[in-house]
């Protein structure tokens, strides 16, 4: 019986410190792919002049005028820190978590989400051609899983551009990444790219040129069959406040089904701090 004993003993010590070297792993990833999003691309970052966007559309130069103070040094990096609530559920039962999380936001490349929910952490990630959803219960074991697949990676690249519609207003701005449509007096659109994937974004904009939602249609299988298709995918801003010259929203409501009668808002967040990178400024 004590052989017995022993050995099972030794069993669940495996699994255990086989369970917590592959959440180091984890976090040894994010911290890397943090590291390198936050490396700056210029040593010297141009500053926002009003003449970059006189050939847009107007809706688009009223967003740029509002979320950008003339002068500002430009950068398409963000970092942020935020709290609120996360529906763990669907419409009917929502579920809502109370969460903190931080995250880097640097469009077209990629960004990091961290989440603590408590017994719930983990993060979402996306670099280059690879992107991750991995979340943990109590650090040890994995709730939920997916990386290195192509639905997942174009649908974290569309979450990607809208964030950076609200979180990263420089980075919209026109490039050879970025082109702008016409869309109407109180909508401007824009169509981001990089590599192979390109996702249009709504910005619904107000009289003084605030953005009061953004809207993509966003590869998801967040639906009733849980079959990846574009649909919509989107939410509202508000309390704004400025962050070194950008202007974004610090109360943030989004999911699934923007603007449908399915829409279920699981994302409530509030943002406590926000630092753009400049290489100019460290």
């Amino acid at each position: 019986m004590l052989k017995i004993l022993i050995v099972l003993a030794a069993i669940v010590a495996v699994c255990f410190a086989s369970l917590a070297f592959w959440r180091w792993n984890d976090t040894r990833i994010e911290r890397a792919v943090w590291d390198k999003l936050a490396a700056a691309d210029k040593t010297t970052p141009e500053r926002f002049d009003r003449a970059m966007v006189e050939d847009l559309p107007e809706a688009a130069r009223r967003y740029f005028d509002y979320t950008i103070t003339p002068g500002t040094p430009l950068s398409s990096i963000v970092m942020l820190e935020m709290e609120g609530k996360l529906g763990l559920g669907d419409k009917r039962n929502p579920g809502y978590r109370d969460f903190r999380a931080s995250q880097i936001l640097a469009p077209p490349r990629g960004f990091v989400w961290r989440l603590d929910a408590g017994a719930i952490g983990g993060s979402d990630g996306l670099e280059s051609s690879r992107s991750w959803t991995r979340f943990w219960f109590m650090g040890l074991v994995p709730v939920v899983r997916v990386s290195d697949d192509s639905d997942h990676l174009r649908s974290a690249f569309g979450r990607l551009v809208a964030e950076a519609a609200f979180w990263a207003p420089a980075s919209l701005l026109p490039s050879d990444h970025v082109r702008w449509e016409e869309a109407g007096p109180k909508t401007a659109r824009a169509i981001v790219s990089n590599g192979s994937f390109e996702q249009a974004v709504e910005i619904g904009i107000a009289a003084d040129g605030r953005p009061t939602a953004v809207t993509i249609q966003r590869w998801s299988s967040a639906n009733p069959e849980e079959t990846y298709r574009f649909q919509p995918f989107g939410g509202s801003l508000s309390g704004f406040r400025d962050f070194g010259g950008y202007r974004i929203p610090t109360r943030v409501e989004g999911g699934n089904h923007f603007g449908t009668d399915a829409y279920f808002p699981f994302f409530k967040a509030r943002i406590r701090s926000a630092r753009f990178v400049n290489l100019e400024a460290e």
